[in-house]
């Protein structure tokens, strides 16, 4: 590990912002691009400015046909690895061309072209990967919607993006069940406004389904027709300022928000952070363990490590279950990742069911060089944990879907800088951060403040919501003039090293007293008892909000978990004081999750406050807020 001093990370910072055109001029080389930009950045483009300024590129191109044609056509580029179907498969770059080409082919038979939009509805399989860069190739928008999302939450996204095209799949596997996509895709389109003019439809053996006539489409039957007849689809020349994607951010109501991801400023920050913050080599084997649905899942799947020549790990599974808890050691040691990305809620679950850290003593994990943890805040317990077992640097990493990269980390590949448990580290090249209050003014360093990014954003960030561009200033740009606005809350230390202590509704108000329910986790997870926790503030007639903490005990605790609860209740007046009012721990069985593993404190909070409340289109399992309601009877 590099000490701070022997790390570039200072002056490579320093050197983005001080002439942030040149930066990025010089990160754009190692883009293959079909006509260079007129203006790195034109201020006077957009709602902040707009990255790449008249260049033209394919997204796709980067992506394959460079590679193929540089030497990497035998290299794997894909490694589809599903214990739920008990498959592992695998794609060199030519072999994923030739697929993408013969797809791109079939979509613009179905009349697809530059500028339309197309929605994915996939299971975690390779035709989703196809399916992203196929749209790319001919410059169709395409927007992933996370397979197995409700039929209403499907709908709002057809009726915002109009599709001309659906993707999806008869059904996706989870563990000891299969989720009928079909009826969903149907019941979506019934309500939506807008219609599609076709769906192609992947049978999965699991459950294969019936097709509507007229409107839906074999998949494998349209590839191997259009194979025989040899069809292939070339790059289509885009504008850099063009969007590649539109990803709604989860759980929205009303007209839901698309954030748009450009092709030119994407290409250059994703290809950027592949070495200089992860330390990853082209030809090496990396493992992103999210969902395409997501946007880690689109920036570190598919585009990311396929830019960098990289081979990329697709994960069909879980972190515990598949079939155990040592699942995702046998993937690193199986394919020789050299680095893996997962959310810190993964790791509670590993933790939770092995301790001991017992399953990854039976797996070769000799070429792992680095853990990577973002999607919610790494509390310093579990990254403690995973350090000690797995004997690598664990990295902490924050960034958003508005991003689509990583706002503040620790760059392996500029020198790793001193590890601080709790904190993500520092700001990535690009990125101003400051820290202010509520007048916009900065305030000194180890004070809390609303975390906000100087504009413009760097190349990759959204520049805009889809065909919402008011809605965007007001969501973003307004309450902090000059500045993107993150809504979370924390601080900066006088290292300048971020701490994100929470969404800005997180922090609470104690009788006057803004405290980070983040900063009391920590504390709640420093119990040897505890494999993962929840703090959020309940209403109180005098204090205004009170904290209430949720606990999950480790697998094979036995002590009463009263017991457990008085200690964290004394733990907590210990190391923050009788201010917090910390009075209540609550032992759940499980919190309630997103499927990208993120903990719904919303909804628990107003279960808590007795509101009204209505389940979360994201969650993981339903049944999990039966619980949460029955352990919050006779305690609030």
């Amino acid at each position: 590990m590099n000490v701070q001093g022997k790390s570039r990370y200072h002056e490579v910072y320093a050197r983005s912002l001080a002439d942030p055109e040149a930066f990025w001029a010089e990160a754009a080389q190692d883009i293959d691009w079909i006509e260079p930009a007129k203006k790195i950045f034109d201020p006077a483009m957009g709602t902040y400015g707009r990255w790449f300024a008249g260049a033209v590129v394919n997204t796709c191109y980067n992506a394959l046909d460079r590679h193929v044609a540089n030497g990497r056509a035998d290299q794997a580029a894909l490694i589809h690895d599903s214990p739920l179907t008990n498959a592992i498969t695998r794609f060199t770059y030519a072999e994923l061309l030739k697929e993408v080409q013969t797809l791109a082919a079939v979509m613009s038979d179905f009349g697809v072209t530059k500028g339309d939009r197309v929605i994915l509805y996939m299971p975690m399989v390779p035709e989703a990967v196809v399916a992203m860069l196929a749209c790319a190739r001919i410059g169709a928008v395409h927007s992933v919607v996370f397979g197995g999302f409700a039929a209403k939450e499907l709908a709002s996204r057809i009726d915002d993006a109009r599709p001309k095209l659906i993707f999806s799949a008869s059904c996706g596997i989870e563990p000891g069940r299969i989720v009928q996509y079909k009826p969903l895709l149907d019941e979506a389109i019934k309500i939506a406004s807008t219609q599609p003019q076709a769906c192609i439809i992947l049978q999965r053996p699991q459950s294969p389904c019936d097709l509507t006539a007229g409107r839906d489409y074999d998949w494998s039957s349209l590839r191997r027709r259009a194979l025989l007849a040899g069809k292939s689809a070339p790059c289509i020349p885009v504008l850099a300022t063009d969007p590649l994607y539109i990803l709604y951010t989860s759980g929205t109501t009303g007209v839901p928000k698309g954030v748009v991801r450009d092709n030119g400023g994407h290409l250059v920050a994703v290809k950027w952070s592949m070495f200089n913050l992860y330390g990853v080599n082209p030809g090496e084997v990396w493992w992103c363990g999210s969902d395409i649905g997501w946007v880690v899942g689109h920036s570190y799947i598919v585009y990311g490590p396929l830019f960098h020549g990289a081979t990329s790990i697709m994960y069909e599974g879980k972190p515990v279950g598949t079939p155990d808890a040592g699942a995702f050691w046998r993937v690193i040691s199986e394919h020789k990742a050299v680095a893996f990305f997962t959310a810190p809620t993964a790791f509670r679950a590993i933790k939770k069911e092995d301790p001991e850290g017992r399953l990854i003593k039976q797996y070769d994990l000799s070429r792992f060089r680095t853990l990577f943890l973002a999607g919610e805040r790494a509390d310093p317990p579990t990254v403690e944990w995973a350090e000690a077992q797995l004997k690598v640097p664990v990295i902490d990493h924050w960034w958003q879907t508005e991003t689509g990269w990583c706002i503040a980390g620790n760059p392996v590949g500029l020198g790793m800088l001193p590890v601080k448990h709790g904190s993500p580290t520092v700001p990535m090249p690009g990125y101003q951060v400051d820290i202010v209050d509520e007048a916009s003014k900065p305030v000194p360093a180890g004070t809390m403040g609303s975390i906000v990014i100087k504009l413009p954003m760097p190349p990759g960030c959204l520049p805009t919501l889809w065909q919402q561009d008011a809605r965007f200033k007001d969501s973003y740009l307004s309450e902090f003039p000059g500045y993107y606005k993150t809504s979370d809350a924390g601080f900066k230390d006088e290292d300048g090293y971020v701490w994100v202590m929470g969404r800005t509704d997180d922090i609470i108000n104690v009788a006057g007293h803004r405290l980070s329910t983040g900063g009391m986790e920590e504390i709640l997870a420093s119990h040897p008892d505890v494999a993962e926790c929840a703090v959020l503030g309940i209403k109180d007639a005098i204090k205004g909000e009170v904290p209430c903490g949720f606990l999950v005990l480790k697998a094979g605790v036995t002590r009463a978990p009263d017991e457990i609860e008085k200690e964290i209740v004394a733990l907590v007046r210990e190391k923050l004081g009788p201010v917090a009012a910390f009075k209540l721990a609550i032992t759940v069985g499980r919190l309630p999750k997103t499927r990208s593993g993120k903990i719904l404190r919303g909804t628990i909070k107003k279960m808590a406050d007795g509101e009204p409340w209505t389940m979360p289109a994201t969650i993981e399992e339903p049944k999990v807020l039966d619980e949460i309601g029955a352990a919050l009877k006779g305690r609030v």
